[in-house]
């Protein structure tokens, strides 16, 4: 059966228990679908800073739905459904939204336990993955899993590989992984089986910044840059000791 594209998919209402609706754009993952997301959840910030969301909480913007969630003893449930129907149905896309980033990471064997396995698997060269690798701009397309886990769309099909057979107990924090047609990285030391490709010495969670603790948001964009591992080790002391600013890595005369 053929995915349903943007193009053909009519946007639809899913209630998610009594406190919370799911507006779905689409069931494919493409920057078509994503780009409605994107253009919806622009909309509600616009609406949210307008005072016409009275009730609402907050909203989660994914692959291919937004999840609305609300208070029910301050917002009527149908009424909220119905106005998001409508809005859903603007077909309001996306544009110039979010940040450029250009992330250092390491390439370094001991970062990249999966990369030689990969590159062979895929008839290429170490080097030739991490050109790959680091010549594409990815697209943050959600978080999840883990706070401030980003899910990137964009990687190569020539790097396209399932997950491994037996996940790991714990990957490192901080790695850059593959798997499918997709890239994330770990902000978090946790079980994982996506195949692991390098690692950033830049912290994609702090606690401590309520204003943004996620480094990345979806519809941000992100370049690898590869770096040697005496620099790598620099930065990770920067970042420990607080040290380090992040503004550096937004691109110049970038989306900020």
């Amino acid at each position: 059966m053929t995915p349903l594209s943007a193009s053909t998919f009519e946007p639809r209402i899913v209630p998610l228990g009594d406190c919370a609706l799911t507006v779905e754009f689409g069931r494919s993952i493409d920057p078509q679908t994503h780009a409605l997301v994107l253009g919806f959840a622009s909309a509600l910030d616009a609406m949210a800073n307008n005072g016409l969301l009275d009730g609402v909480v907050e909203w989660v913007p994914a692959f291919c739905s937004v999840t609305v969630h609300f208070d029910p003893a301050l917002a009527d449930g149908e009424r909220l459904a119905n106005e998001l129907s409508i809005l859903a149905r603007k077909g309001a896309r996306a544009s110039a939204v979010g940040c450029r980033w250009h992330i250092p990471v390491c390439f370094d064997e001991e970062f990249a336990p999966d990369l030689a396995e990969l590159a062979a698997a895929k008839n290429l060269r170490p080097e030739d993955v991490i050109e790959l690798m680091t010549s594409t701009v990815f697209t943050v397309y959600m978080l999840g899993f883990l706070p401030g886990f980003p899910y990137l769309g964009g990687l190569p099909a020539a790097l396209d590989m399932p997950r491994l057979a037996t996940p790991r107990t714990l990957v490192p924090a901080r790695s850059i992984a593959v798997t499918g047609s997709m890239c994330a990285a770990y902000p978090w030391a946790s079980p994982g089986g996506w195949r692991l490709l390098g690692r950033t010495p830049v912290r994609l969670f702090d606690p401590g910044n309520t204003r943004r603790p996620a480094l990345l948001a979806p519809g941000d964009e992100v370049i690898w840059r590869p770096i040697e591992r005496s620099h790598y080790e620099t930065i990770e002391a920067e970042c420990a000791e607080g040290s380090f600013n992040v503004s550096t890595l937004l691109a110049s005369g970038g989306r900020a």
